[in-house]
């Protein structure tokens, strides 16, 4: 594929979709349930893709099967709602022709549960990483360096879009511009990684993003 210019990598949850309050929950109940810690463990795997979280904390076989049983339930009938302003931005990297690409820890069936429900994703995403991808989770920058490799254009070329602390470290290893939304986590704590830091991408544009280079 020949390179472009800029290209922009969008982390899923937390960046466009509002769905890290309802993570929160779920994992705060599984860490509460089987290691006796609900908000530690629920902010501490944030950004981890699924085989990191299980393999490092819950390494049996049968337990990780309940777990995933519980997970998968929980995605298939858990509420997708895009961020405001995240249609019109997307529009205007399109219109821009700026090559762009989903990076997110979820797997394929978390896909297929957001689809059903936002079939926009799947229109104007042609370009997706998700977790079952890679081989290592974030803060690894492998999944930012297959998204670039994937649309085509240079790391040090791409806008890296994250809200975890994980992925921004991630983003920032990748050699990628990062800028942080503070969805998730709140703007002192980003700080202490990235100065690069809005609220949401409404009345955002490609302008705006450009600054930040």
């Amino acid at each position: 594929m020949e390179s472009n210019n800029t290209g922009v990598l969008f982390d899923l949850d937390g960046v466009l979709i509002d769905t890290e309050t309802q993570y929160s929950v779920f994992w705060g109940e599984i860490g509460e349930k089987y290691l006796g810690n609900r908000e530690e463990f629920a902010a501490r795997i944030k950004g981890s893709n699924l085989s990191t979280i299980l393999n490092n904390n819950f390494p049996d076989p049968d337990l990780q099967k309940e777990i995933v049983a519980q997970l998968d339930d929980f995605q298939a009938n858990m509420s997708y709602s895009i961020y405001p302003g995240v249609k019109e931005f997307i529009q205007q990297l399109v219109e821009n022709d700026i090559p762009m690409c989903i990076v997110t820890s979820s797997d394929d069936r978390k896909m297929e549960s957001l689809f059903e429900q936002q079939p926009y994703f799947k229109d104007v995403f042609r370009n997706i990483i998700t977790g079952d991808m890679v081989t290592k989770s974030k803060p690894d920058p492998e999944c930012f360096l297959k998204g670039a490799e994937l649309i085509g254009v240079d790391i040090s070329n791409c806008f890296v879009f994250e809200d975890s602390m994980q992925g921004i470290a991630a983003g920032i290893a990748s050699g990628a511009t990062v800028i942080a939304l503070d969805t998730t986590n709140s703007r002192e704590a980003i700080s202490a990684l990235t100065d690069n830091i809005i609220s949401s991408f409404e009345n955002f544009g490609v302008e705006n993003m450009t600054q930040y280079k």
